[in-house]
């Protein structure tokens, strides 16, 4: 709020500028007065420009449901407010709009051939823009490259790397990495996350012995899965059994004991600790039950 009060002092004080200076007593000046003129009504217009922005911006921090929305809506309203004081400016040193847009035209195709690789990735922003393959917030992966991102400025990509080269797990690796937004459009996006699919499934193997109670350990396993997402998820139980439902299946491990896996709904940031938690759960219930599951304890295991 105190940015838009300042915003609207400044444009009083110019447009009152450009009126007062057609007083009499400024006459003594008249070939300055028309440029001082000219420039409080291009001050006057840009700091017009501005206010609109922050008003608008206000909106959109009020009404926007997501960060991703709200991040790119922002990033819209910051580029236009430039866009739209640089045609004020240009007006400003160039006496008609015909020269202006010459000599705009002619600056935009020397820069157009000087500068393609971010004018690429500016074109590749807006078509994330509108586009929306990903936004802000969102685990993606591209071109080997996997995290969550954090930044979608005009050229780049910032994300935060999850697993890379020192994890084997989903863990946040503590590295940022930057790419040119222009490598959308040459490489396929893996979005991991979104607003209408919030969960993407995982599995989690455990190796039990051919003489064990499968059916017990299947319900083991599907008892952990069904509580850890009643605790996190309540609002979700109901659709629990139709879309989210988890499910036990067996395979033959290449070492002759069989592996029960656990399929399950989880957040993407969350797959590490959700392996955990089943794990712990599930393995408690086992081992209260001896004699129906027995576990591989040879040296090769």
């Amino acid at each position: 709020m105190r940015g838009i009060i300042i915003y609207v002092i400044v444009a009083v004080l110019l447009i009152t500028m450009h009126y007062v200076l057609e007083l009499e007593f400024f006459q003594k000046w008249n070939k300055l007065v028309p440029f001082l003129q000219k420039l409080s009504l291009s001050l006057f217009l840009i700091s017009l420009i501005f206010l609109v922005s922050k008003i608008i911006e206000r909106v959109i921090h009020a009404q926007a449901r997501t960060e991703g929305d709200k991040y790119n809506l922002l990033r819209i309203i910051r580029f236009l407010t430039i866009v739209f004081s640089l045609i004020v400016v240009v007006s400003f040193l160039f006496k008609s709009l015909y020269a202006a847009a010459l000599s705009v035209g002619l600056f935009s195709l020397v820069v157009g051939f000087a500068l393609q690789a971010p004018i690429t990735s500016f074109i590749a922003w807006v078509y994330l823009i509108f586009r929306r393959s990903y936004l802000v917030g969102d685990r993606i992966q591209i071109k080997g490259i996997r995290g969550d991102v954090v930044e979608i400025s005009y050229l780049d990509t910032s994300i935060l790397e999850c697993s890379g080269d020192y994890l084997g797990n989903d863990r946040m690796s503590g590295r940022i990495i930057r790419f040119p937004n222009s490598l959308i459009l040459n490489e396929e996006v893996i979005n991991y996350s979104g607003p209408q699919v919030p969960f993407i499934w995982d599995e989690t193997a455990l190796q039990v012995l051919y003489t064990s109670d499968l059916e017990f350990v299947e319900k083991c396993l599907l008892e952990a899965a069904r509580q850890d997402f009643q605790k996190r998820y309540p609002k979700r139980i109901g659709k629990m059994d139709t879309l989210w439902k988890p499910e036990v299946y067996f395979r033959v491990n290449v070492r002759a004991w069989l592996e029960a896996v656990i399929s399950y709904p989880v957040e993407p940031q969350d797959t590490t600790g959700k392996r955990k938690r089943i794990l712990k759960h599930a393995l408690m219930l086992l081992n209260e039950s001896p004699d129906k599951v027995q576990f591989p304890d040879t040296p090769k295991r």
